[in-house]
């Protein structure tokens, strides 16, 4: 398999490709890289290429309806001080799935887009 560009990509379907670029780059810190009117749409932060893939775009086209929904499967951000994001989110009118969970790696909470697919922000453990 021959891997091209410098992005891992992956692939959330949404209901309003508008409403899902807001969110990434007004919340998250996602830049626009293209669009398509109201199929398509692809943002990125650092090397993260999120393609976002509304109801009249091949990638949902593709997709069988009995994996519709949102799943299990997150993308995980990384950030440095956990308590401050959830609270500027909180102040942004953004709810999140549960509460702070916490483990030997570090400290995580997930957020839900507009369609429902789920962020998840992640604080590592201090390993000093």
């Amino acid at each position: 398999m021959t891997v091209t560009g410098h992005y891992a990509s992956v692939r959330y379907l949404v209901d309003d490709v508008r409403a899902a670029v807001g969110f990434y780059t007004t919340h998250l810190g996602f830049t626009l890289n293209s669009g398509a009117g109201p199929a398509f749409a692809d943002v990125v932060r650092g090397p993260l290429r999120l393609l976002l893939s509304g109801p009249a775009s091949s990638g949902a086209r593709a997709t069988p309806p009995e994996a519709a929904g949102a799943g299990r499967n997150r993308i995980l951000l990384v950030v440095d001080d956990l308590d401050a994001e959830i609270g500027r989110l909180h102040a942004a009118g953004l709810s999140f799935h549960g509460e702070v969970v916490t483990g030997p790696g570090g400290r995580q909470i997930l957020l839900p887009d507009p369609a429902g697919n789920l962020v998840e922000l992640f604080q590592p453990a201090d390993r000093s």
